[in-house]
């Protein structure tokens, strides 16, 4: 099977793994309702999965480093399939608990595997491309999966769990008969034969991309999480317009990161292209600021959407071309630091809204300009290193 071939199935196999994810995303609320949970258990039980993913991501790609990437792909998408039917049977809060410990723990393996899979099977000039179509992939899951879930719920709560489980179980049959392994002995990362941990690849210059990685998430989490209430007071929408413009905004994300992402880097370079999706980022949230009906929600925030979502891609591939070796560990860190931001965004936009409505978008101007800071401190350091 050709190198395109392997891309193409590992496409598919990130649109399906978040399709059944995004499933449950309208449903978990009413579920954990059912079994008598208060708004704060609710949110508990949400921010419970990104800290598991916080925790496991690191340990996970190094164990892809160390054991190959099918294997632990495997064990993420068949672990969150558990957890999938764990949700489906769970008829008290501590299931609901124990099902999002285990799918957070064991899923972390999925998203740190797939890039390192994609670095170990592209050259350096591929890259950025290839990280933009699983990119695109996760997104494109992300908009079926809830509307999916939005459907079958209607039937019966407990149905779109097992349509989630069934579909990860079959996925990571996939992943067992067809994906070959990108990981041979010849590229071992030479840090498993050291000492060195894992947080040794924040020493360098790599550091302030991660953190710029984070600045992204913590922003975007924190749009997600207070959007819905800005819309309503500014704009009167509700959840139906709200879900269509989620949609919107999520399509023409993918459908940069899958389709232009591409020759934007062979022609401006990773750097500029982070630099530019910064800046659009910036633009977008400041549009927000005056959204006073459908159509102009749906295009400010499809403009964010845009240029956030070419960032992540441009920056797993850069850091997946500097790191010297253990592509797993690499992205598996990148992993944490995104989970990091989902964890804490989300409470402090909060803060933020009840304290002025606006804040929470003027906050992401101003981190947008911290990232677009840390990218310079990035290349400057870069240069210093290779010089």
């Amino acid at each position: 099977m050709k190198k395109a071939n392997f891309l193409s199935l590992l496409f598919a196999v990130m649109f399906l793994v978040m399709s059944g994810f995004g499933i449950i995303i309208p449903v978990l609320p009413f579920l954990a309702e059912e079994v008598g949970a208060t708004p704060t258990q609710l949110g508990l039980l949400m921010a419970t999965y990104s800290l598991m993913q916080l925790l496991f991501a690191p340990f996970w790609g190094q164990m892809s480093d160390r054991y190959g990437r099918k294997p632990i792909l495997f064990i993420g998408i068949a672990g969150l399939s558990l957890s999938f039917f764990l949700f489906a049977v769970s008829k008290t809060l501590t299931m609901l608990f124990i099902a999002r410990i285990i799918g957070g723990m064991l899923s972390a393996a999925t998203i740190p595997t797939a890039m390192a899979y994609v670095a170990d099977v592209t050259t350096p000039q591929e890259r950025g491309k290839a990280m933009g179509a699983i990119g695109a992939a996760t997104g494109l899951g992300f908009i079926f999966g809830p509307a999916i879930g939005g459907i079958f719920s209607k039937i019966n709560l407990h149905i779109p769990f097992f349509i989630s489980g069934t579909l990860s179980a079959v996925t990571a049959c996939l992943v067992l008969l067809f994906l070959k392994e990108s990981l041979t002995k010849e590229k071992q990362p030479a840090t498993l034969k050291t000492k060195e941990p894992i947080w040794y690849i924040l020493k360098g210059p790599l550091l302030f991309l991660y953190l710029l990685q984070w600045l992204i998430t913590f922003s975007l989490a924190g749009l997600e999480a207070t959007f819905a209430y800005y819309a309503a007071k500014r704009a009167e929408l509700y959840s139906s317009q709200l879900g269509y413009i989620f949609m919107i905004m999520g399509l023409a994300s993918a459908i940069v990161q899958g389709g232009l992402i591409g020759k934007l880097i062979q022609k401006f370079g990773e750097g500029r292209v982070i630099q530019g999706g910064i800046v659009v980022s910036a633009v977008g949230f400041a549009l927000i600021l005056f959204v006073h009906n459908f159509l102009t929600a749906a295009i400010f925030l499809s403009i964010f959407g845009i240029g956030n979502g070419v960032i992540r891609p441009c920056v797993s591939s850069l850091v997946t071309k500097h790191i010297s070796s253990g592509q797993g560990r690499a992205t598996g860190l990148l992993s944490s630091f995104d989970s990091l931001g989902r964890i804490i965004g989300p409470p402090i936009a909060g803060q933020m809204f009840t304290t002025m409505i606006e804040l929470p978008y003027l906050a992401g101007i101003v981190l947008s300009c911290f990232a677009l800071i840390l990218y310079h401190v990035f290349a400057k350091q870069l240069q210093q290193v290779s010089s």
